[in-house]
């Protein structure tokens, strides 16, 4: 309610798979820039390079410090339109993504019913409203190079984000990093200037953030919080998996986080 920011253990996601996976992102992004561009991002899946994306469109940064690979649903209309590397350069890597993405996806359905259960609902609520019963699920890898790496491409005097300021759009998001610091949060987002803070690393843990979606299902309630990833000169690795409801969901005001003193909200940001 603070912060909209917590860490999650005991979540069943084994720490031997979480390194697994971790060991296949960083073969994948360690490949030449012309073999990862064979999976070039379509639509929402599929590989970006550094400087796609600029999630602060009003800072002059050229883009991003990262790059980027997503993966998205395994089931239904969308599941083919994955892109995969080639079982001769890595042959494990689709079994274990699709093997994490199951479990993450698991994690956070049973999330949801606590998160129900701290707003006065059932804990199926939101299964029976039709937003967990064909969830929609990214797993989104991610790579930040060293500033060493990329020293060459970085202008004097450029402001340098990992990953600028932004709040994430969806429900759920579930995150597992390698431990490199960077992650910080700013809890009033709507003050200037701004203050930031760190996010320590809790190991085996999930950081988790709740994304605008359930800010506004909640009625602002729950927060969905600023957060953004500095350069510290390490390379660092992470993994977001973005649980958000099934597209054909009706999203509203939540009653029990209505009263007549405080009426839906009809503006948020």
């Amino acid at each position: 309610m603070e912060y909209g920011f917590f860490y999650l253990v005991n979540h069943g996601v084994e720490e031997e798979l979480l390194e697994s996976v971790f060991d296949e992102s960083r073969k994948f992004f360690s490949l030449p820039l012309e073999e990862k561009m064979k999976l070039g991002r379509k639509d929402d899946v599929g590989f970006a390079p550094i400087y796609a994306e600029n999630l602060d469109s009003s800072t002059t940064s050229k883009g991003d410090l990262k790059e980027t690979f997503h993966i998205g649903p395994l089931e239904g209309e969308e599941s083919h339109l994955n892109l995969w590397p080639s079982t001769e350069i890595l042959p494990c890597w689709r079994f274990l993504m699709e093997k994490y993405y199951k479990k993450v996806l698991s994690t956070g359905e049973r999330l949801s019913t606590l998160i129900a259960l701290a707003l006065n609902l059932e804990d199926d609520f939101f299964k029976k409203i039709g937003a967990l019963d064909k969830p929609y699920g990214f797993l989104r890898l991610l790579h930040y190079p060293g500033l060493n790496e990329a020293a060459g491409e970085i202008e004097e005097e450029e402001v340098v984000y990992g990953a600028s300021a932004h709040s994430d759009y969806g429900m759920i998001t579930l995150l597992a990093t390698d431990g490199v610091p960077g992650l910080q949060v700013c809890k009033e987002k709507h003050k200037q200037p701004r203050t930031w803070e760190n996010v320590s690393h809790v190991k085996g843990a999930f950081i988790v953030n709740l994304g605008d979606m359930m800010e506004r299902w909640t009625n602002c309630l729950f927060r969905s919080t600023l957060h953004r990833v500095m350069p510290t000169g390490k390379e660092r690795y992470s993994m977001a998996f973005f649980l958000d409801p099934n597209p054909d969901c009706m999203v509203e005001c939540l009653k029990s986080c209505c009263t007549e003193s405080s009426p839906p909200r009809t503006v948020y940001f």
